[in-house]
């Protein structure tokens, strides 16, 4: 069995997803690293200690621990002055691999870390295998630029990365594509779903248990709150579909993140209060991940209008619990969503077309269609399956040279 060293360096996989720079990233290092364990393998996963009332070492379950490395002031930070402390959090790693001798790979997740696993990986000659989750080349390619500096790093760790893991066959293809990464050494592995949590329901039972409105069509967005988020898009859909005059209400659930993350919040709440539909939007705090899945069965839609999505697990869990999702028409979005069948993908960012759309989600006999579908495709995702993947790449670099950089 392997010895994996999983880098999450900007955020813990045990912190509240929907807030702050948490979101599908520690569902998916949690919630992955969970699986290996559970096959058999040892998962100690590195995230820089954000606050001083954690222990060293967190043992989550047999097999995966979590361990908080000092690496600048022990509070959370904004990521633009997380770059500042790589190099120490690098070294603090580099020291408890000494100590506790050395993993068979290491799994980095995010840029920030993948400069963690770069250096680690030509000072201690350990595989590196790296996951971005988001890309600066995709954003800038569908919404807007942020550091040329970042898309620079990006390209230096794909090259030297011996695996790089994609979600889907649309993610694979813009490492080729923007990345000039070399196709053989790029995976796909799709994330999963934690399907005791993320089932269908009856959805007026998940009102009441919630205190919802019982008649209502419940539109629901579920993600951090920022631009690239689109929590906009969601709320204009709402106003549209309130001018129609149909009896919809909104939830929107999840925490500002980011830079712009207050600000983004500070304009919904303004554009609720113009449009007169403060008792049809509910904003709801960041929820438990278990708890997340009661909302999606409340809900009759998911939208999801994100300007880019490497994947899409809200998605795919909303899809989980038989609840339709209408979704933008970009990256892993399309993959995890069939147009008509499962769900809606609009390539216009108009809220008319979205509502138009919406409407069709609602319709009683398309609904239970759609719902019925998108259930079963969801159950072809797994984290068992997605651990066997990883581990079955664990054999593969454990016989072969390492990239040179």
């Amino acid at each position: 069995m392997a010895r994996l060293a999983v880098l999450s360096y900007h955020t813990s996989p045990l912190a509240q997803p929907g807030t702050g720079d948490g979101g599908g990233m520690n569902v998916y290092v949690r919630e992955l690293s969970s699986a290996l364990a559970r096959l058999g393998h040892d998962v100690d996963v590195y995230t820089r200690r954000d606050n001083t009332h954690v222990r060293d070492v967190e043992f989550v379950e047999p097999g995966f621990r979590v361990h908080y490395v000092t690496a600048g002031p022990a509070t959370a930070l904004h990521r633009d002055d997380l770059a500042d402390y790589v190099g120490e959090f690098t070294d603090t790693v580099k020291t408890l691999f000494r100590c506790s001798g050395s993993p068979d790979a290491i799994h980095a997740n995010y840029w920030l870390s993948g400069l963690v696993g770069h250096r680690l990986k030509h000072e201690l000659n350990i595989p590196l295998i790296m996951t971005f989750h988001t890309l600066e080349r995709v954003k800038a390619d569908t919404f807007e630029a942020e550091s040329d500096d970042r898309a620079f790093q990006e390209a230096a760790i794909v090259a030297c990365a011996d695996a790089v893991l994609a979600s889907c066959d649309v993610e694979a293809a813009q490492f080729v594509r923007l990345y000039n990464a070399e196709p053989s050494r790029v995976h796909v592995v799709p994330l999963g779903v934690e399907h005791a949590f993320f089932s269908p329901g009856y959805r007026p039972q998940a009102r009441r248990a919630l205190g919802l409105d019982s008649d209502a069509a419940m539109l629901l967005f579920a993600g951090r709150l920022q631009e690239l988020k689109g929590a906009d898009l969601a709320l204009e859909t709402l106003i549209e579909l309130r001018r129609r005059g149909r009896h919809a209400t909104l939830a929107i659930v999840g925490g500002p993140s980011g830079p712009d993350g207050a600000a983004v919040l500070r304009r919904l709440h303004r554009r609720v209060a113009e449009a007169g539909v403060i008792n049809q939007v509910t904003f709801v705090a960041p929820q438990a991940h278990q708890l997340l899945s009661s909302w999606m069965r409340a809900a009759d839609v998911t939208l999801v209008p994100s300007h880019a999505e490497s994947f899409g697990l809200v998605a795919l869990e909303s899809s989980a619990c038989g609840t339709p999702v209408v979704a933008s028409d970009v990256g892993g979005l399309t993959t995890l969503i069939e147009q008509g069948v499962t769900g809606f993908l609009v390539a216009e960012r108009d809220a008319v077309h979205w509502a138009d759309v919406v409407e069709l989600a609602l319709d009683a006999e398309s609904a239970l269609a759609l719902s019925n579908a998108a259930v079963l495709r969801a159950r072809q995702y797994t984290w068992r399956r997605a651990a066997e993947s990883l581990a079955a790449l664990l054999d593969q670099l454990a016989s072969e040279s390492l990239v040179r950089c």
